[in-house]
């Protein structure tokens, strides 16, 4: 115990403090913590001495970090001798309320939040509320704090998938001020100055822009018979159809806060068409130097677009065609091969990224040069020309699924869209007729073989998917096994098994069967 905790007080002393702050004042919210609000590192050692009052409190969780170190490491050098490596995982973010917020501020920007732009998995975009990280600090203390991460991960782990490798990049950032991700920007990025967007032939005006494009059809179309209630509590008239929203209700966190702050207000419902109408804008200012703009992501399903005349739709897109898919990519190459080459060569780990979204064609330039592998999932092609993966043509240096833990299950896509699975089952699954309705097990096990069989170095698949080949083993509804709904905040991190580690491995049908379709595989 005494080697564990002098190998590990630098970051097991601040955990410790911090959980035992937590419970003492009922929130992670720091903030909160009277005098131990700002993290300071004397005061925390009087706190975590064997002489604090606290001592024997806040030790507890030394005990329990030094039970879980030993465990997993006991774990990891089994399977490692039965010939098998533990694939850990390393998130993109770290928590608002958390240690490393607490203790090392320094290395976040707390001003934005971390997202996604707009994808397979959420229209609106993600918002997933972490701090972005700041960047600048990092790189003069030679990206240690990330380091000193992977590092530890080295103790436990054989290879490692980083989670959206996509922000070492760039990362989507969402203003404060925003609930959902559509006003968001990439950080870093080159954004327009106003004579560079009419330069490119785009007649570019602040207020038509850059505000909420908000017109009395609109309204009426959104909240018909509450139209004019709607008017009265929210917007100002400005001239003939025109309407902006008032000062009070200039972004969604502050209609947000409105609603929260009187949950029994018949115009709730319409809290999203609210957001919605914000986000009615062709670019956006960007918050670190107001005189260069962002074209919106997705602005052209927004009705400010389409009022437009057709010879400035078509300047716009050059614009934002060539803002999202050309202007950036040096930038962000650079920006990567910046930070990810001195954090690979911190451990001997193999690196996976998860590299699915809006992928600038740097990514696998720069993912490949590292050797690090990409993530194939055959229902999200990396070529947008094509509707599905070609399971035979993957790249070796890749992982290849059925799923993850934020799509639907093989068995819950089959029945989303009948006219995308009737045109799986027929040019990939080369079957003629009519699909079933439902994936039935004979269905599952060929797309499994598929993947097994596919170039891929790694074939990683969900254990829903392995289970859909056993009728009497699979859940019945599909739905009820999917982890996590991106779009849906309350639906996340909600599945569990509904057989145990025992069970499976007591039946000698489910170990023989997966058995033989591994080793049939070459695997």
């Amino acid at each position: 115990f005494n080697q564990f905790f002098n190998n590990n007080s630098s970051w097991l002393k601040p955990y410790a403090a911090f959980s035992f702050l937590r419970d003492l004042y009922g929130t992670a919210n720091f903030s909160s913590w009277n005098k131990y609000s700002i993290y300071d590192k004397l005061a925390i050692e009087i706190l975590t001495s064997s002489e604090s009052d606290s001592y024997n409190d806040i030790s507890l969780y030394y005990f329990i970090q030094y039970h879980l170190d030993r465990q997993l490491k006991i774990a990891h050098e089994y399977v490692n001798s039965k010939g098998i490596i533990l694939k850990g995982d390393i998130p993109i973010g770290i928590n608002r309320c958390s240690v490393e917020a607490w203790c090392e501020p320094q290395y976040f920007n707390f001003n934005g939040q971390a997202g996604a732009p707009p994808d397979d998995f959420s229209v609106k975009g993600q918002n997933w509320g972490f701090p972005t990280y700041n960047w600048d600090y990092m790189e003069r203390e030679g990206y240690d704090w990330w380091r000193r991460r992977f590092q530890k991960m080295a103790e436990y782990f054989d290879a490692y998938r980083i989670d959206h490798i996509l922000g070492f990049f760039r990362i989507w950032e969402v203003p404060s001020s925003s609930i959902e991700g559509l006003m968001g920007f990439f950080n870093p990025s080159l954004p327009f100055t106003a004579d560079e967007i009419r330069i490119l032939g785009y007649d570019f005006n602040f207020e038509r822009d850059c505000t909420p494009y908000i017109r009395e059809s609109i309204i009426k179309e959104y909240f018909k018979d509450d139209s004019t209630e709607i008017i009265s509590c929210f917007f100002d008239h400005i001239e003939f159809d025109v309407y902006r929203f008032k000062p009070q209700f200039s972004n969604q966190r502050q209609i947000d806060n409105y609603f929260v702050s009187n949950p029994n207000h018949r115009l709730l419902r319409h809290k999203e068409s609210l957001f919605s109408l914000i986000t009615e804008v062709l670019f956006i200012q960007d918050p670190y130097d107001n005189n260069k703009y962002h074209p919106r992501i997705s602005a052209q399903y927004t009705r400010s677009y389409q009022s437009l005349p057709e010879w400035l739709k078509e300047s716009y897109n050059k614009i934002y065609n060539l803002f999202f898919y050309h202007r950036n990519d040096g930038y962000w190459f650079n920006s990567a091969m910046k930070k990810l080459p001195s954090l690979i060569s911190s451990t001997d780990m193999l690196v996976c990224g998860e590299d699915l979204g809006m992928i600038p064609s740097c990514v696998p330039t720069a993912m490949k040069s590292l050797s690090i592998l990409s993530l194939e999932i055959e229902r999200m092609p990396k070529d947008p020309n094509s509707k599905f993966g070609k399971t035979s043509e993957y790249p070796y240096l890749s992982v290849c699924t059925t799923g993850t833990h934020d799509t639907s299950t093989l068995r819950g896509w089959w029945e989303e869209n009948r006219s995308v699975t009737q045109e799986y089952y027929n040019n990939i699954l080369n079957e003629k007729g009519e699909s079933p309705i439902f994936c039935e097990p004979w269905i599952c096990i060929k797309i499994i073989k598929n993947h097994l069989n596919s170039p891929s170095m790694l074939t990683v698949l969900p254990l829903q998917d392995w289970l859909s080949i056993f009728p009497e083993l699979r859940k019945e509804n599909p739905n009820s096994e999917r982890i996590n709904i991106p779009s849906n905040p309350k639906h996340y991190w909600r599945y569990r098994m509904h057989l145990n580690i025992e069970e499976m491995n007591s039946n000698k049908n489910l170990v023989s069967t997966l058995k033989t379709l591994i080793l049939d595989s070459g695997r």
